[in-house]
Order: structure tokens, then C-alpha cells, then sequence
């Protein structure tokens, strides 16, 4: 679980970009903004949320996401990626890795509600003639 000394440094760094509320899961914390999770914290680490529209800058810092082992073996790789070291001493800079999480989980968002509105239609089985 995530120190409280650390969970307070990322409160700090998330407050000019309108902060993030946090929630217990996964062994550590889930850090969600307009009720988006946009990161974790897991054994101290912050990892942020990732896709197409972000990924660039975090390969360019040698990072990688967060995965985990599964009950049978397999590993698990989410879409959250470990944040750069040298974030938490450039507030800007690390504002501006906080805003693309953000953008992603509001990409994300949309997604999955676009994919959520449109249902399968059942085939119907041909009307039988009198």
C-alpha cells in the first residue's frame, strides 16, 4: 500500500491541474479525476493512464506499463504506465503527463460508452406461414 507521505507529494502535483480523489483498490489506490481513473498507485509507484494520444511520451522515457501475474500464470499488461522519476521534482512538466492521462481516460470514456450504446440485434427466426 502506498505510503501517506508519497500520496500526499501526488496530491500536491495534481493540484494546479484540478486534483484527483483517491480510492482504495488493487493493494494500492486508484487516483480518479471527474470520475475518471487517470492513474494507480501501486508499491509506491505512480503509473498513468495511456493510449495512442500519449504512449509516444512515456516510450521516449524508457518507461513501460504496469502488469501483473494472474492466478494461472499469465501476465496481465494495463494501459497504465510507470511515470518518469524526474516528474516529481518539474511540476510542469509533470502537469502537462497529468493532463494527457486525462485526456486518454476521457478517450477511453468515450469509447467504451460508444461501444456500450450500440447492442447487437437478435436475429429473428422467420415468421412461420399460415
Amino acid at each position: 500500500m502506498a505510503d501517506g507521505s508519497f500520496l500526499d507529494l501526488l496530491d500536491e502535483l495534481f493540484g494546479p491541474v484540478g486534483g484527483v480523489t483517491r480510492k482504495r483498490m488493487f493493494g494500492g489506490h486508484g487516483l480518479f479525476r471527474d470520475g475518471l481513473m487517470v492513474a494507480l498507485v501501486a508499491d509506491d509507484t505512480l503509473y498513468l493512464k495511456v493510449d495512442d494520444g500519449n504512449r509516444a511520451d512515456f516510450e521516449a522515457e524508457g518507461s513501460a506499463p504496469f502488469s501483473y501475474g494472474t492466478k494461472d500464470g499469465a501476465r496481465t499488461i494495463t494501459s497504465y504506465w510507470r511515470a518518469p522519476e524526474r516528474l516529481y521534482d518539474e511540476p510542469e512538466t509533470f502537469a502537462a503527463f497529468a493532463e494527457g492521462a486525462f485526456a486518454a481516460a476521457r478517450r477511453g470514456a468515450v469509447k467504451k460508452k460508444a461501444g456500450g450504446t450500440v447492442r447487437p440485434r437478435r436475429a429473428r427466426s422467420p415468421s412461420a406461414a399460415p
